[in-house]
């Protein structure tokens, strides 16, 4: 496609800009995905788990399913959706933690969400931590649980971030993965993979894209990057966006990564059932074991115990889940399982964490990082999202809705 053909460069190839490109061209607008991976889907990422079984890498719920716009386009792709209830749902495998602890840790984080959902909508934020009862039982457990939804601890959370997020409590997968079905969805668009921007240069006519490839030229883009690299300024702006720096810079990415692991003799546990490593302490793992069946177990590890262990790459998680495992099963336990894969998010140089949360006093920071700037550039992924942030499908309603301003400013004016 030559430059004078481009009307809409959109920088990133996750859920907002795939989004976002589909629905422009679907309205017959040039566009043009440029990414810096050799491959389509961003931080939903999906790889072969060995025996025909795809495993989710990123993202891997289809979070408020029944409204996901992502659960519609999965079923026109043919994808299988499975509604079993999540783990988090349901009882812990009662090996590693009896029935009385389950009940009370159930009233005790019922009763930190009680707290959130009456956080007063105006007066001064706080940290999350703020709400937890000092010395009270279940503190770490809860620091824990943080770290694998935001992918950090309670005492960086704003309380009213937390607050605005909407959950209907409904959580589907796909068996076929949810990075397959994101990636999917960009068939037909023109991509440019291996491609990293470096520069955006809005001051002249057309926007500029200083990429590794050379300048790209279009009318207008849309950047869909993670939050971290606007706020580290991987990608420098001219004329300069401080502003944008500065609210990235309050939507820091939080950590969670995941690590699948083969599971021998699997049957003797109860499909979709859930572990904690320990209720004890902030560092610890959780582990789903058998998911949709399959002798597998996807343990997720978050915040600063996550962050920690990748400096000692897939050997350290392994490492860590086995032992963790045997203080429940038995030290035999280790040599049933063995890794089968994981990514590093923190690592990732093109994402730097999985997802974004806000720090206190700076829940704000979501929409200043929406607006556009001059009705040429546009920005978009999870991070702007109010109300859905830190998921696929709130990336790509952000898409879609910087789709559709550019749509709007391409319709003839009516005339008076």
């Amino acid at each position: 496609m030559a430059d004078n053909e481009i009307e809409v460069a959109i920088v990133g190839a996750g859920a907002a800009g795939i989004g976002a490109a589909r629905r422009l061209r679907d309205a017959g607008i040039s566009v043009l995905l440029i990414e810096a991976r050799p491959r389509l889907g961003g931080r939903a990422f999906t790889v072969d788990g060995g025996s025909g079984m795809p495993i989710d890498l990123g993202c891997g719920w289809l979070h408020s399913a029944d409204r996901n716009p992502w659960s519609e386009i999965a079923k026109a792709q043919g994808r299988t959706i499975d509604r079993t209830p999540p783990p988090w749902a349901r009882a812990t495998t009662p090996t590693g933690s009896p029935s009385p602890d389950q009940a009370s840790f159930h009233e005790a984080i019922l009763d930190f969400r009680e707290q959130v959902a009456a956080f007063p909508q105006d007066g001064p934020d706080r940290a999350a931590s703020s709400l937890l009862e000092p010395g009270a039982r279940w503190n770490r457990l809860l620091d824990a649980v943080s770290t694998y939804y935001s992918g950090a601890e309670l005492d960086r959370i704003s309380i009213r971030d937390l607050m605005r997020y909407g959950d209907t409590g409904v959580n589907w997968r796909v068996v076929e993965g949810y990075g397959t079905v994101v990636a999917a969805h960009a068939a037909g668009v023109p991509a440019r993979l291996g491609c990293a921007v470096r520069a955006i240069d809005h001051a002249g006519q057309r926007v500029e894209l200083q990429t590794d490839e050379g300048t790209i030229r279009a009318e207008r883009a849309i950047v869909t990057v993670p939050s971290d690299l606007i706020a580290r300024e991987a990608i420098r702006f001219n004329p300069a966006l401080p502003e944008k720096v500065e609210a990235a810079a309050g939507l820091p990415l939080g950590l969670a990564d995941k690590l699948f692991l083969s599971l021998a003799g699997g049957e003797a546990f109860e499909a979709d059932s859930r572990l904690w490593g320990r209720m004890d302490r902030v560092d610890t793992g959780a582990y789903h074991i058998r998911p949709f069946g399959r002798p597998q177990i996807e343990a997720y590890f978050g915040g600063d115990l996550a962050a920690e262990l990748e400096k000692g790459g897939e050997a350290a998680f392994f490492d860590f889940a086995a032992g963790e495992l045997a203080e429940t099963f038995g030290k035999d336990f280790a040599s049933r399982i063995g890794p089968i894969g994981m990514h590093p998010w923190k690592a990732d140089p093109y994402a730097r964490g999985s997802y974004s949360y806000a720090l206190p006093g700076r829940a704000d920071c979501r929409a200043k990082l929406a607006e556009p700037v001059d009705d040429r550039l546009f920005f978009a992924g999870e991070a702007c999202s109010r109300n859905d942030f830190s998921t696929a499908h709130g990336a790509y309603l952000t898409g879609l809705d910087a789709a559709e301003r550019i749509i709007a400013l391409h319709r003839p004016k009516p005339r008076k």
